[in-house]
């Protein structure tokens, strides 16, 4: 198949639909079982291509399996099979020979029911792999996404603040680089854990805020997403006990995590934090992410960023009310972060801070400094979070004409259909 993963809005069919949730739940740790096995990501990925591009063919008719992650993984081994077989046939080389039929060995074993996730860490063996230094930052990154988020091309776009092509271009190489470094599929000895460690957090937070609030497609939130990023975080922390911001990311997941039940109405739509039912957060995650929290202040003193956000995070998560929130603590918090980051979105949600702290003038002053920032000139939120604070000033006119931009920036169906609706009760 193309090097973009199927995208949003393409199925047509039930069963079709159906198929492209499945990939979207199986797809990381069917490449990832598949990378165990046959020691190469790019020929995972094509395997588990293939199977998806059989299931598109067989189930419309013969219907959807009980165990859809065994189906994919059990065609993806046949697949595996025959391809290493015609190699074998025509490559005739000793060593090659060797090492491919020992692969052709292990794709030949009997499932014996054990699914597409045959050891537990194999998801958390594929994200060291991707994050091996052998590739630059970006190009780490965008392919654990790709892989492990089941996020589509324009969707790591987005997540970059970048372009389509750009992105393509980086995991295509990204791939080849892997292949011919002839990468290991293991968890690296701890020796290397270190150096690999930024790359790691990275991707287990960007999976999550995929999951959190999706860049694309019908739905707000994409619950299992979070679910492999707090697993994954959760083992990191097991391998890496001693490193501040391994707790700071999970404490972070798990207070953002314990939101995610109330994000959502009773017909799929999003619900901003201000008219959340806070009886409906996860009090058990919320337990787990303060815990985790005062776990990495205690191990420094110098937050880093992940633990500057889940304290941020503790603040929403202590408040009753968004009214009894402590706002000048958080805009103190957004201030070392964006000391620490420089990042343009980090602006933005200091910006909002601001607004509730000290009112809707002082957010806007800050907001229109965004307007020529380069990074955030198709960005949705931009506009979006500057007509709610034009709401609030009472110029309605100029908000409706920013959540009408935002919509038409915005490529999430639930979303979009909020800021629309919005953006009609500035009529009113």
């Amino acid at each position: 198949m193309a090097d973009d993963n199927r995208g949003p809005g393409v199925l047509s069919s039930a069963t079709d639909r159906a198929i492209d949730a499945v990939w979207r739940i199986e797809s990381a740790r069917l490449i990832a079982g598949l990378t165990r096995i046959v020691g190469d990501v790019s020929m995972a990925e094509d395997l588990a291509q293939d199977a998806l591009v059989a299931a598109l063919e067989q189930w419309p008719q013969a219907g959807i399996p009980h165990n859809r992650g065994a189906w994919l993984m059990a065609t993806a081994k046949r697949r595996g099979i025959d391809a290493l077989r015609r190699r074998v046939a025509l490559q005739r080389k000793h060593a090659l020979i060797a090492h491919e039929l020992r692969v052709l060995e292990q794709l030949d074993q009997p499932d014996l029911g054990a699914g597409v996730e045959e050891v537990p860490d194999d998801l958390l063996r594929l994200i060291f792999m991707t994050c091996h230094p052998v590739l630059s930052r970006e190009a780490r990154v965008a392919l654990t996404l790709r892989l492990l988020g089941g996020l589509s091309t324009p969707e790591i776009a987005r997540a970059f603040l970048s372009s389509d092509g750009t992105v393509a271009q980086r995991i295509v190489r990204a791939k080849r680089t892997l292949s011919e470094a002839r990468v290991p599929f293991e968890v690296p000895g701890a020796d290397e854990l270190g150096e690999r460690l930024e790359a790691v957090l990275e991707v287990i937070y960007l999976i999550f805020n995929e999951g959190y609030a999706a860049t694309a497609g019908e739905r707000w939130t994409r619950p299992a997403l979070c679910s492999d990023a707090l697993r994954l975080a959760r083992i990191l922390v097991g391998l890496m006990p001693r490193e501040p911001e391994v707790h700071g990311l999970l404490a972070l997941l798990e207070l953002q995590a314990s939101r995610l039940r109330a994000r959502i109405g009773p017909h799929g739509e999003p619900v901003r934090l201000a008219e959340q039912d806070r009886a409906r957060w996860d009090h058990l995650l919320v337990h787990r992410g303060l815990a985790e929290l005062r776990r990495a202040e205690e191990l420094s003193r110098a937050l880093g960023p992940y633990t500057l956000q889940a304290a941020i995070a503790a603040c929403h998560a202590r408040a009753v009310s968004v009214e009894r929130t402590d706002w000048p603590r958080i805009v103190a918090l957004y201030d070392a972060l964006a000391a620490l980051t420089g990042s343009p979105v980090v602006e933005l949600n200091r910006a909002v801070a601001v607004t509730m702290a000290f009112g809707p003038q002082a957010g806007l002053e800050l907001l229109d400094t965004l307007l020529q920032e380069p990074a955030l000139s198709n960005y949705h939120l931009l506009p979006s979070v500057r007509g709610d604070v034009l709401v609030r000033l009472g110029r309605l006119a100029e908000a409706r004409a920013e959540f009408e931009r935002a919509a038409e920036l915005c490529a999430n169906h639930s979303e979009r259909e909020l800021l629309r609706s919005r953006a009609a009760a500035c009529e009113r």
